[in-house]
Protein backbone atom coordinates (compact mmCIF):
# COMPACT_ATOMS: atom_id res chain seq x y z
CA UNK A 1 0.00 0.00 0.00
CA UNK A 2 1.52 3.36 -1.04
CA UNK A 3 1.64 6.44 1.10
CA UNK A 4 -1.38 8.74 1.03
CA UNK A 5 -1.56 12.00 -0.90
CA UNK A 6 -1.55 13.86 2.41
CA UNK A 7 1.75 12.31 3.47
CA UNK A 8 3.19 12.96 0.01
CA UNK A 9 2.20 16.58 0.47
CA UNK A 10 3.87 16.79 3.85
CA UNK A 11 7.02 15.22 2.40
CA UNK A 12 7.12 17.80 -0.42
CA UNK A 13 6.61 20.65 2.06
CA UNK A 14 9.39 19.23 4.24
CA UNK A 15 11.76 19.10 1.28
CA UNK A 16 10.88 22.71 0.53
CA UNK A 17 11.80 23.71 4.08
CA UNK A 18 15.10 21.82 3.83
CA UNK A 19 15.87 23.94 0.76
CA UNK A 20 14.93 27.11 2.64
CA UNK A 21 17.23 26.03 5.48
CA UNK A 22 20.04 25.59 2.96
CA UNK A 23 19.85 29.30 2.10
CA UNK A 24 21.48 30.03 5.45
CA UNK A 25 24.48 27.89 4.51
CA UNK A 26 24.78 29.13 0.93
CA UNK A 27 24.49 32.73 2.16
CA UNK A 28 27.66 32.12 4.14
CA UNK A 29 29.46 31.14 0.92
CA UNK A 30 28.04 34.12 -0.99
CA UNK A 31 28.92 36.60 1.77
CA UNK A 32 32.64 35.83 1.47
CA UNK A 33 32.93 37.41 -2.00
CA UNK A 34 29.74 39.11 -3.19
CA UNK A 35 28.16 42.20 -1.64
CA UNK A 36 24.62 41.41 -0.39
CA UNK A 37 22.71 43.80 -2.66
CA UNK A 38 24.64 42.58 -5.71
CA UNK A 39 23.88 38.99 -4.71
CA UNK A 40 20.20 39.86 -4.37
CA UNK A 41 20.13 41.42 -7.86
CA UNK A 42 21.78 38.34 -9.34
CA UNK A 43 19.46 35.98 -7.49
CA UNK A 44 16.30 37.62 -8.81
CA UNK A 45 17.74 38.18 -12.29
CA UNK A 46 18.29 34.43 -12.50
CA UNK A 47 14.98 33.40 -10.90
CA UNK A 48 12.64 35.83 -12.70
CA UNK A 49 12.98 34.32 -16.22
CA UNK A 50 12.16 30.90 -14.78
CA UNK A 51 9.02 32.22 -13.07
CA UNK A 52 7.95 34.00 -16.27
CA UNK A 53 8.48 30.81 -18.27
CA UNK A 54 6.41 28.85 -15.74
CA UNK A 55 3.60 31.40 -15.96
CA UNK A 56 3.61 31.14 -19.74
CA UNK A 57 3.63 27.36 -19.52
CA UNK A 58 0.60 27.38 -17.18
CA UNK A 59 -1.19 30.05 -19.23
CA UNK A 60 -1.27 32.54 -16.36
CA UNK A 61 -1.06 36.33 -16.50
CA UNK A 62 -0.02 38.90 -13.92
CA UNK A 63 -3.10 40.28 -12.14
CA UNK A 64 -4.23 43.87 -12.21
CA UNK A 65 -4.16 45.43 -8.77
CA UNK A 66 -5.28 48.72 -7.24
CA UNK A 67 -3.06 51.33 -5.63
CA UNK A 68 -3.44 49.90 -2.13
CA UNK A 69 -2.50 46.39 -3.17
CA UNK A 70 0.34 47.75 -5.32
CA UNK A 71 1.73 49.49 -2.24
CA UNK A 72 1.39 46.32 -0.17
CA UNK A 73 3.13 44.29 -2.89
CA UNK A 74 5.97 46.82 -2.91
CA UNK A 75 6.30 46.51 0.86
CA UNK A 76 6.30 42.72 0.51
CA UNK A 77 9.04 42.78 -2.11
CA UNK A 78 11.13 45.27 -0.14
CA UNK A 79 10.85 43.22 3.04
CA UNK A 80 10.81 39.62 1.81
CA UNK A 81 12.66 39.70 -1.50
CA UNK A 82 15.30 42.31 -0.62
CA UNK A 83 15.44 42.86 3.15
CA UNK A 84 15.46 39.19 4.12
CA UNK A 85 18.17 38.23 1.60
CA UNK A 86 20.44 41.21 2.31
CA UNK A 87 20.18 40.98 6.09
CA UNK A 88 20.63 37.19 6.10
CA UNK A 89 23.79 37.43 3.98
CA UNK A 90 25.13 40.20 6.23
CA UNK A 91 24.21 38.23 9.34
CA UNK A 92 25.96 35.01 8.35
CA UNK A 93 29.07 36.99 7.42
CA UNK A 94 29.38 37.89 11.11
CA UNK A 95 27.88 34.86 12.89
CA UNK A 96 28.08 31.13 12.22
CA UNK A 97 25.61 29.52 9.83
CA UNK A 98 24.50 27.14 12.58
CA UNK A 99 23.60 30.05 14.88
CA UNK A 100 21.83 31.85 12.04
CA UNK A 101 19.83 28.76 11.09
CA UNK A 102 18.46 28.35 14.60
CA UNK A 103 17.54 32.04 14.83
CA UNK A 104 15.87 31.94 11.39
CA UNK A 105 13.59 29.19 12.68
CA UNK A 106 11.81 31.71 14.91
CA UNK A 107 9.86 33.06 11.92
CA UNK A 108 6.38 31.64 12.81
CA UNK A 109 6.66 32.96 16.36
CA UNK A 110 7.84 36.34 15.07
CA UNK A 111 4.92 36.49 12.65
CA UNK A 112 2.50 35.71 15.50
CA UNK A 113 4.06 38.43 17.65
CA UNK A 114 3.86 41.00 14.84
CA UNK A 115 0.23 40.03 14.20
CA UNK A 116 -0.61 40.76 17.82
CA UNK A 117 1.37 44.01 18.04
CA UNK A 118 0.68 45.54 14.62
CA UNK A 119 -2.69 44.11 13.61
CA UNK A 120 -4.28 43.68 17.02
CA UNK A 121 -4.97 39.98 16.49
CA UNK A 122 -5.72 37.95 19.58
CA UNK A 123 -2.91 35.67 20.71
CA UNK A 124 -3.88 32.40 22.37
CA UNK A 125 -1.95 30.60 25.08
CA UNK A 126 -0.14 28.33 22.62
CA UNK A 127 1.16 31.27 20.60
CA UNK A 128 2.27 33.06 23.77
CA UNK A 129 4.20 29.94 24.77
CA UNK A 130 5.57 29.69 21.23
CA UNK A 131 6.90 33.25 21.35
CA UNK A 132 8.42 32.59 24.78
CA UNK A 133 10.13 29.40 23.58
CA UNK A 134 11.43 31.08 20.43
CA UNK A 135 12.83 33.91 22.55
CA UNK A 136 14.47 31.39 24.87
CA UNK A 137 16.00 29.63 21.88
CA UNK A 138 17.49 32.86 20.54
CA UNK A 139 18.78 33.79 23.98
CA UNK A 140 20.40 30.36 24.36
CA UNK A 141 22.24 30.94 21.09
CA UNK A 142 23.08 34.62 21.60
CA UNK A 143 24.24 34.54 25.23
CA UNK A 144 26.08 31.23 25.27
CA UNK A 145 29.88 31.37 25.29
CA UNK A 146 31.57 31.04 21.91
CA UNK A 147 35.03 29.53 21.69
CA UNK A 148 37.41 32.01 20.04
CA UNK A 149 35.02 33.73 17.62
CA UNK A 150 36.95 35.24 14.69
CA UNK A 151 35.55 38.75 15.12
CA UNK A 152 34.85 38.69 18.84
CA UNK A 153 31.64 38.26 20.82
CA UNK A 154 30.24 41.65 19.77
CA UNK A 155 30.63 40.79 16.08
CA UNK A 156 28.81 37.49 16.57
CA UNK A 157 25.96 39.22 18.45
CA UNK A 158 25.71 41.77 15.63
CA UNK A 159 25.36 38.89 13.17
CA UNK A 160 22.59 37.28 15.22
CA UNK A 161 20.83 40.67 15.45
CA UNK A 162 20.98 41.01 11.65
CA UNK A 163 19.45 37.54 11.21
CA UNK A 164 16.68 38.52 13.63
CA UNK A 165 16.10 41.63 11.51
CA UNK A 166 15.88 39.34 8.45
CA UNK A 167 13.25 37.27 10.28
CA UNK A 168 11.34 40.48 11.06
CA UNK A 169 11.39 41.39 7.36
CA UNK A 170 9.98 37.99 6.45
CA UNK A 171 7.28 38.38 9.11
CA UNK A 172 6.30 41.72 7.53
CA UNK A 173 6.18 39.93 4.16
CA UNK A 174 3.74 37.36 5.57
CA UNK A 175 1.53 39.97 7.22
CA UNK A 176 1.42 42.21 4.13
CA UNK A 177 0.24 39.26 2.07
CA UNK A 178 -2.67 38.75 4.46
CA UNK A 179 -3.79 42.36 3.96
CA UNK A 180 -4.21 42.15 0.17
CA UNK A 181 -7.77 42.92 -0.91
CA UNK A 182 -7.80 39.96 -3.30
CA UNK A 183 -5.81 36.71 -3.26
CA UNK A 184 -3.10 36.44 -5.92
CA UNK A 185 -2.22 33.00 -7.33
CA UNK A 186 1.02 31.62 -5.88
CA UNK A 187 2.95 31.55 -9.16
CA UNK A 188 1.93 35.11 -10.08
CA UNK A 189 2.80 36.32 -6.57
CA UNK A 190 6.22 34.67 -6.71
CA UNK A 191 6.85 36.29 -10.10
CA UNK A 192 5.86 39.71 -8.77
CA UNK A 193 8.08 39.29 -5.72
CA UNK A 194 11.05 38.31 -7.87
CA UNK A 195 10.50 41.23 -10.24
CA UNK A 196 10.04 43.63 -7.33
CA UNK A 197 13.14 42.31 -5.61
CA UNK A 198 15.18 42.86 -8.77
CA UNK A 199 13.94 46.43 -9.26
CA UNK A 200 14.26 47.46 -5.61
CA UNK A 201 17.76 46.07 -5.15
CA UNK A 202 19.26 47.33 -8.42
CA UNK A 203 19.93 50.94 -7.38
CA UNK A 204 21.31 50.09 -3.89
CA UNK A 205 23.54 47.45 -5.49
CA UNK A 206 24.93 50.01 -7.95
CA UNK A 207 25.52 52.61 -5.22
CA UNK A 208 27.19 50.17 -2.81
CA UNK A 209 29.34 48.73 -5.61
CA UNK A 210 31.05 52.10 -5.98
CA UNK A 211 32.54 51.75 -2.50
CA UNK A 212 32.48 47.98 -2.00
CA UNK A 213 33.10 46.10 -5.23
CA UNK A 214 32.36 42.39 -5.21
CA UNK A 215 34.70 39.56 -6.13
CA UNK A 216 32.64 37.32 -8.39
CA UNK A 217 34.44 34.09 -7.59
CA UNK A 218 33.23 30.74 -8.89
CA UNK A 219 32.07 29.44 -5.46
CA UNK A 220 30.13 32.65 -4.74
CA UNK A 221 28.51 32.72 -8.17
CA UNK A 222 27.61 29.05 -7.83
CA UNK A 223 26.04 29.92 -4.49
CA UNK A 224 23.91 32.66 -6.06
CA UNK A 225 22.89 30.32 -8.88
CA UNK A 226 21.89 27.67 -6.35
CA UNK A 227 19.97 30.23 -4.25
CA UNK A 228 18.07 31.47 -7.32
CA UNK A 229 17.12 28.17 -8.92
CA UNK A 230 16.92 25.68 -6.05
CA UNK A 231 15.51 27.31 -2.87
CA UNK A 232 13.78 30.18 -4.70
CA UNK A 233 12.21 28.39 -7.69
CA UNK A 234 12.49 24.77 -6.56
CA UNK A 235 11.36 25.57 -3.03
CA UNK A 236 8.32 27.37 -4.40
CA UNK A 237 7.34 24.44 -6.62
CA UNK A 238 7.80 21.89 -3.84
CA UNK A 239 5.92 23.94 -1.24
CA UNK A 240 2.85 24.66 -3.34
CA UNK A 241 2.75 21.16 -4.80
CA UNK A 242 2.87 19.80 -1.26
CA UNK A 243 0.41 22.22 0.30
CA UNK A 244 -2.12 21.37 -2.44
CA UNK A 245 -2.02 17.71 -1.36
CA UNK A 246 -2.17 18.05 2.42
CA UNK A 247 -3.86 19.99 5.20
CA UNK A 248 -2.70 23.35 6.49
CA UNK A 249 -1.64 21.72 9.75
CA UNK A 250 0.62 19.17 8.08
CA UNK A 251 2.11 21.78 5.75
CA UNK A 252 2.87 24.18 8.58
CA UNK A 253 4.46 21.45 10.68
CA UNK A 254 7.02 20.98 7.88
CA UNK A 255 8.59 24.31 8.90
CA UNK A 256 10.38 22.52 11.74
CA UNK A 257 12.87 21.30 9.13
CA UNK A 258 14.15 24.83 8.43
CA UNK A 259 16.39 25.25 11.52
CA UNK A 260 17.22 21.54 11.64
CA UNK A 261 18.40 21.54 8.02
CA UNK A 262 20.36 24.76 8.47
CA UNK A 263 22.14 23.39 11.53
CA UNK A 264 23.01 20.01 10.02
CA UNK A 265 24.00 21.41 6.62
CA UNK A 266 26.33 23.90 8.30
CA UNK A 267 28.12 20.93 9.85
CA UNK A 268 28.31 18.90 6.63
CA UNK A 269 29.27 21.64 4.18
CA UNK A 270 30.95 24.30 6.34
CA UNK A 271 32.60 22.07 8.92
CA UNK A 272 30.96 23.86 11.85
CA UNK A 273 30.57 22.02 15.15
CA UNK A 274 27.33 21.79 17.12
CA UNK A 275 27.62 22.69 20.79
CA UNK A 276 25.30 21.83 23.65
CA UNK A 277 23.82 25.33 23.83
CA UNK A 278 23.00 25.16 20.13
CA UNK A 279 21.10 21.92 20.70
CA UNK A 280 19.25 23.68 23.53
CA UNK A 281 18.41 26.62 21.29
CA UNK A 282 17.32 24.30 18.48
CA UNK A 283 15.06 22.37 20.85
CA UNK A 284 13.36 25.57 22.01
CA UNK A 285 12.89 26.83 18.45
CA UNK A 286 11.49 23.53 17.16
CA UNK A 287 9.04 23.41 20.09
CA UNK A 288 8.06 27.00 19.30
CA UNK A 289 7.49 26.07 15.65
CA UNK A 290 5.22 23.20 16.63
CA UNK A 291 3.17 25.37 18.98
CA UNK A 292 2.92 28.24 16.48
CA UNK A 293 1.94 25.98 13.59
CA UNK A 294 -0.82 23.87 15.08
CA UNK A 295 -3.36 26.47 16.23
CA UNK A 296 -2.76 28.87 13.33
CA UNK A 297 -3.31 26.22 10.69
CA UNK A 298 -6.60 24.79 11.94
CA UNK A 299 -9.60 25.21 9.70
CA UNK A 300 -12.84 23.54 8.69
CA UNK A 301 -11.05 21.14 6.36
CA UNK A 302 -8.21 20.11 8.68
Amino acid sequence: MGISESWKGQLLCSLAMVLVGSTVVVSKVIAQDIEPFAATVLRHALALPVFLALMRWHGQRLPRVGRRDALLLTVQAAAGSVGYSVLLILGVSLASASDAGIVAGTLPAAAALFSALLLGERTGLRLVLSIALATAGVMAVALAPESAPPGGASTRLAGIALVLAAVACEAVFILANKRLSQPIPALALSTLMSAGGLLLSALPAWLVAQATPSSFTVPALAGVLYYAWVPTVGGFLLWYAGSARTSGVRASLATVWLPVAALLLSVVFLGESIRSWQWLGLGCVVAALLLASLPAARGPGD
